[in-house]
């Protein structure tokens, strides 16, 4: 039996990577014809990828080989706080070169060997300039979305209006929101309001213009594979599925879980975490998440609080500390720990009614009898394991895509709305009066939203079972793949 050999280019990053490996692992244990290998890229000494990438070593040699890229020195770091999208752009064309050797390379080990061939590429996002190398070297390239259908349908959207309007757009005006009429995006049953489409639109000082020359290349690809499945996105898939575009891959949910591992979460916290919530009730403790790069300062984190507390419900509260010094109304503030960030005499009011942590273990968290509800950043893979263990979300974006996805939730009725607009650093205080409520609606055990995220998780892991649609999806990919060859 012939075997095929795909090359796997994530971008860097575990919220990248993870679902990567994960959908690599769903191939080789789809078909035992398929190897592949993962260029990785690393921008900068992360704890969290690290950690991650240690953890790869695991993985079954002989069907799975990482090759870990030279390091590049990555742009001017001024380029991150001004257009983040627009660093990742730069940082990622600085590697082409040496994907181009990494996979020159190993075309010329196979040429040996009659018993495997390389089939192609399978991009990122971020790495779709890449198609290039791909089509230089003979080779078919497809992307891999590790976000959703509807975020394709924005990438088509983007494609379309830069045609006619090649400049970023302006932020709605808050002071006229009748003004804005929305966006007639692809995938989405009713416009896009302006408010919820991601930053890097809106970004005059390179993002847009990168995000754009990335999206520009999908239309190059053998096909697109998306981290989601026909049972969620119903309405989205159907609109793309019109000749017009690459043949499209719905495999999700690609999650990991297990929770991945992060330096700062020893065995002794997560079994204090897990011992906890052994004493809860079931259903009766909402946590509290916002991402591996979500964090407050202490005026939110007082208004948090205060809700949790007003809202009278058990939680688990995952509260980062802030990466870089925050300034409040009264100067420079330099916190050694999240706790001085509370309202005085807050921990000993709520006393064993909740818990706070800097990390959790998200996924186990989430599949624990005791949770009922998660205030969520709603990044994808968040979202997507929310559901897998049927945890109905409140909605409170910070950056990236992630206004997006929380509206696509609220659209299709699986989520309760906190805030749908909310950007980090730019935004006003949410309130704890607003807090509180999206705590007690989430909570409600007879609410719709609980109800339909259940059946939603069900349809879920139906979906990734044998003979399940993103299971037969994975075939029709791998069959299609190999007739490329």
């Amino acid at each position: 039996m012939k075997k095929v050999e795909l090359i796997f280019v994530p971008t860097p990053g575990a919220g990248h990577l993870a679902p990567t490996v994960e959908f690599v692992k769903r191939l080789i244990h789809h078909d035992d014809r398929i190897l592949v290998t993962i260029l990785s890229i690393e921008w900068h000494s992360s704890g969290f990828a690290d950690a991650y990438t240690e953890s790869l070593a695991t993985l079954q040699p002989d069907r799975i080989q990482l090759i870990q890229l030279s390091q590049v020195d990555p742009p001017p770091l001024h380029l991150w706080t001004l257009a983040p999208e627009a660093f990742i752009y730069a940082f990622i064309q600085s590697y082409i070169p040496h994907v181009r050797n990494a996979v020159t390379n190993i075309l010329s080990m196979k040429s040996t060997s009659d018993s495997t061939r390389v089939a192609g590429l399978v991009l990122d996002l971020f790495c779709s300039p890449m198609v290039d190398v791909a089509t230089e070297l003979g080779l078919s390239s497809y992307m891999y979305l590790t976000s959703n259908a509807s975020f394709f349908g924005l990438v088509l959207y983007l494609q379309a209006l830069h045609r006619q309007n090649s400049s970023e757009f302006e932020y709605p005006n808050p002071e006229n929101p009748n003004k804005d009429l929305g966006h007639l995006i692809p995938g989405f049953a009713n416009p896009v309001p302006s408010c919820v489409l991601p930053s890097f639109m809106f970004n005059k000082y390179g993002s847009y213009t990168s995000v754009v020359k990335i999206a520009e290349r999908f239309k190059d690809a053998k096909g697109i594979v998306i981290n989601t499945f026909e049972e969620l996105e119903t309405y989205a898939l159907s609109c793309f599925v019109n000749g017009q575009n690459p043949p499209i891959y719905p495999v999700g949910p690609v999650i990991h879980l297990d929770s991945l591992p992060h330096p700062e979460l020893d065995q002794l916290q997560r079994d204090r975490i897990m011992k906890w919530l052994d004493n809860q009730p079931e259903s009766s403790v909402v946590f509290l998440c916002f991402g591996s790069h979500g964090c407050h300062g202490p005026p939110q984190v007082k208004e948090i609080a205060l809700g949790l507390e007003q809202s009278g419900q058990r939680f688990l509260w995952s509260l980062h500390m802030p990466e870089t010094p925050l300034n409040d109304a009264a100067g420079a503030v330099h916190y050694k720990n999240p706790e001085e960030m509370l309202p005085e005499g807050f921990l000993e009011r709520i006393q064993e009614r909740g818990m706070i942590c800097r990390w959790a273990p998200q996924v186990d968290v989430l599949g624990h009898k005791a949770v009922g509800g998660f205030v969520s950043h709603c990044g994808w893979n968040s979202i997507l394991e929310s559901l897998w263990h049927g945890v109905p979300i409140v909605t409170w974006p910070i950056y990236a895509e992630q206004q997006l996805n929380a509206y696509m939730m609220k659209e299709v009725g699986l989520a309760v709305e906190l805030r749908l607009d909310y950007r980090g650093g730019t935004s006003d205080i949410v309130k704890a009066e607003e807090i509180e409520e999206g705590v007690r609606q989430v909570m409600d055990a007879g609410s719709e939203v609980r109800k339909k995220v259940k059946e939603m998780a069900e349809m879920a892991r139906k979906a990734v079972m044998n003979g399940g649609s993103s299971f037969n999806s994975i075939g029709r990919f791998i069959e299609d793949m190999i007739a490329n060859t």
